[in-house]
């Protein structure tokens, strides 16, 4: 069970972030990305998974910017909230919450090397800090909404990636899958007989199966690249 700390981004701004410690010394750290819901149950269990399996693992707030305490659901109401949130913080100056991200990375890396995961948003900004920040050896993005666009594909990561998609997922197109896998034969991708947020089991989309092969997966690379 972890606990909420403050992080200090670069431009001095505090963010909230919840911490989760491991039993015994710890095999690297972990930074959890958010989807467009918030720091909320379901990211909070997700982290002390990661913490459970031995690592020190973070999930920064990162709709703090734009609006403390996010911690919405998976209604529709919440999925326009979480949206409008979202597009917030895009539309945040340069480096806006990247920066935030960074200082996520500084704090755990005192456990050994750092990998990030994220899911949905989530995914998109593991994706994209594994290709512009510091301090990063391993980077697994969940079916991250805009990973696939040409913006983001023309981007070049500087740690290795595993990269998680599902083939009923109405967001990210099979098409643009495979786009992005010809643009980057070296990220290892795997696509799920699955849905957007299939991770979830909060959601309906939720697929326990696809859940339980991903994670083994993503244990397995960071197991790989953070030892």
């Amino acid at each position: 069970m972890g606990q909420f700390t403050d992080l200090k981004a670069a431009d001095g701004q505090a963010i909230p972030a919840y911490l989760a410690q491991p039993k015994g010394q710890p095999k690297g750290g972990i930074v959890v990305i958010q989807e467009i819901f918030g720091v909320n149950s379901h990211i909070r269990a997700v982290t002390d998974g990661y913490a459970a399996e031995g690592y020190l693992a973070i999930a920064p707030a990162i709709f703090h910017r734009i609006k403390p305490n996010v911690e919405l659901g998976y209604q529709e109401d919440d999925m326009t909230e979480g949206m409008s949130l979202k597009n917030a913080v895009e539309n945040l100056p340069s480096p806006g919450v990247m920066q935030d991200i960074q200082a996520a990375i500084k704090q755990v890396s005192q456990a050994g090397k750092v990998g990030i995961v994220g899911y949905c948003y989530g995914g998109l900004l593991t994706w994209r800090s594994a290709c512009t920040l510091d301090g990063l050896s391993a980077a697994v993005p969940y079916y991250g909404g805009g990973v696939t666009t040409p913006q983001e594909v023309a981007r070049k990561p500087k740690c290795p990636v595993l990269a998680h998609f599902g083939d009923q997922d109405h967001w990210i197109t099979l098409e643009s899958v495979e786009v992005f896998k010809k643009a980057h034969p070296e990220v290892e991708v795997h696509v799920y007989h699955a849905n957007h947020g299939f991770n979830c089991d909060q959601r309906g989309s939720y697929n326990a199966e696809a859940a339980k092969l991903a994670r083994e997966r993503t244990l397995a690379f960071f197991a790989q690249h953070l030892a």
